[in-house]
């Protein structure tokens, strides 16, 4: 796992800026910056998934069809 100041440093090696990613990938700049700046934490949903792909935590993304017990199909 990566630091978040390593994640900067990353991205400042390699002339790419943060906001650059967040836009690509269709995430708020802000919320971005936040999980960085350790004012977000990222528990769950959004931030969850920026901070596994930035590599600041290690986990899975994905959505709840993807739980092994979770039943997609409506009973009425």
């Amino acid at each position: 796992m990566k630091s978040p100041e390593e994640v900067k440093q990353e991205f400042a090696e390699r002339g790419l800026s943060i906001s650059g990613w967040a836009k690509e990938r269709g995430y708020s700049q802000a919320l971005v910056y936040q999980i960085l700046n350790g004012s977000r934490k990222a528990l769950r949903g959004e931030s969850h998934k920026i901070a596994v792909e930035l590599g600041l935590k290690e986990g899975k993304t994905g959505c709840y069809d993807d739980l092994s017990f979770y039943k997609a199909e409506i009973i009425q």
